[in-house]
């Protein structure tokens, strides 16, 4: 291939290429967008007690009560 045969090849991915994203853009319309929390999150009682404990061990470590 010459180097015009490699610039014509390139054109034509182009256009072709340019083609399928208008033709993507058209009709294609957006995702609409998430309104408000997707649910609500929960702790398990076990998560809960291990963040209680790993809380009074900073408060125990930085000499505060609690």
């Amino acid at each position: 291939m010459n180097k015009a045969e490699i610039v014509k090849a390139i054109d034509e991915e182009i256009e072709r290429l340019q083609e399928a994203k208008r033709l993507l853009g058209e009709g294609g319309e957006k995702a609409p967008k998430r309104v408000g929390r997707p649910g609500k999150r929960t702790v398990s009682p076990e998560g809960r007690a291990r963040m209680a404990a790993a809380l009074k061990a900073r408060w125990a470590k930085s000499g505060r009560k609690g």
